[in-house]
């Protein structure tokens, strides 16, 4: 039976028990102080008797006497099992809400984790991508000699790669100029042709590659000519024959469709049904912006401030949420570009360190 279903694997049932233990111990004391109460109610009556019987009822006063100070001993005993038992289950409690806020904590790390590792896999495709295309026969003519022919074979080319690739909004073919020249969709996004990327950082660092090796990437950005579509863009120089190390004679830029592929990741991370309702996933940039959250709010607008003193990995409480982070890894020859995975959860009232269970209180 998985963690997900089976109730008696739940962390939380540390403090369940420790809860329902600390209301049978208390009832039970109480059990006890009112039984004993009516026993000393029974000694007094039994003494005042004993007064009237005169010198017949001497030696019944006697018994009575006796249990009288054995209930004053049972109140004693009830006393310190209270004191005990409340400082023990307090204890329990204060440990079973440690044990369930680490492992809590590990937890959320772990699926931030997974979250970063899997767009950083899926983003790392891109840059293989990328540097695939530009050695294509029709790219590299279409850079080298853009006559009307080149440009319309080179656009052909592009939409039979994005009808294969459907993670992308379009390919652009630049020459070394920074001038589009021929991209896969004319006619979704017209005003992409013969615009000018020259002073976008993915152009200008992909024309200063070294070879046919290297490549540039952008953090996520909106794209005017793309209707306003958030895009990763990576970039590489289209080299002369197609040869790794031939002279840079334009750029091949992809457009990679960000929030799509980015939801999916955050709407995939394993919670349960419970967790679900109490979480905010999100993938963060190198500065807390949001690229991405499942809850679809601030994306690309709202900066979320992460507490990284853990290190590359960890997790913390503040205002009753419990945050877990882990920043990307990389993958592969991608080295990420310093993202985070973060998932924030509504801690429940036996983390957040609510009052301790009501004080057992002893029958007078």
């Amino acid at each position: 039976m998985s963690d997900d279903t089976d109730v008696t694997l739940r962390p939380e049932r540390i403090l369940d028990l420790s809860e329902r233990l600390s209301a049978v111990a208390g009832e039970k004391i109480g059990e006890i102080a009112m039984i004993n109460r009516e026993a000393k109610m029974l000694s007094i009556n039994a003494l005042i008797v004993a007064a009237r019987a005169g010198e017949a009822g001497r030696g019944f006063a006697i018994v009575a006497d006796e249990f009288k100070k054995i209930a004053a001993e049972i109140d004693n005993v009830a006393l310190a099992l209270q004191s005990q038992v409340r400082a023990d289950l307090d204890e329990l409690t204060l440990v079973g809400r440690s044990i369930l806020g680490h492992l809590r904590g590990q937890r959320l790390a772990d699926l931030a984790l997974n979250a970063i590792e899997i767009i950083d896999r899926n983003l790392y495709e891109r840059t293989c991508d990328v540097r695939w295309w530009a050695t294509d026969s029709a790219i590299t003519a279409c850079a080298a000699d853009p006559s009307p022919e080149a440009i319309a074979y080179a656009s052909r080319r592009l939409r039979v790669i994005l009808d294969a690739y459907t993670v992308y909004l379009d390919l652009w073919v630049c020459d070394d100029k920074g001038r589009v020249i021929s991209t896969g969709r004319p006619d979704l996004y017209p005003n992409a042709v013969g615009q000018s990327v020259a002073e976008t950082s993915w152009f200008r660092n992909a024309m200063r590659t070294a070879s046919g090796d290297d490549f540039a990437v952008c953090d996520i950005e909106k794209v005017r000519s793309l209707n306003d579509a958030p895009v990763a863009t990576y970039a590489t120089a289209i080299r002369q024959d197609g040869e790794a190390r031939g002279k840079p004679i334009g750029v091949l830029g992809i457009h990679f469709d960000w929030r799509p592929q980015a939801q999916a990741v955050v709407d995939g991370v394993r919670l349960t049904a419970e967790e679900r309702a109490k979480s905010r996933v999100m993938l963060l940039d190198q500065k807390g912006r949001i690229l991405a959250s499942s809850d679809n709010r601030g994306v690309l607008d709202e900066t979320f401030r992460l507490n990284t003193q853990d290190g590359v990995m960890g997790s913390y409480s503040a205002e009753g949420k419990t945050i877990g982070y882990a920043l990307t890894p990389g993958y592969e020859t991608y080295k990420g570009l310093g993202w985070y995975g973060c998932i924030v959860q509504t801690e429940d009232s036996a983390v957040t360190g609510v009052p301790l269970a009501p004080p057992i209180i002893a029958a007078a």
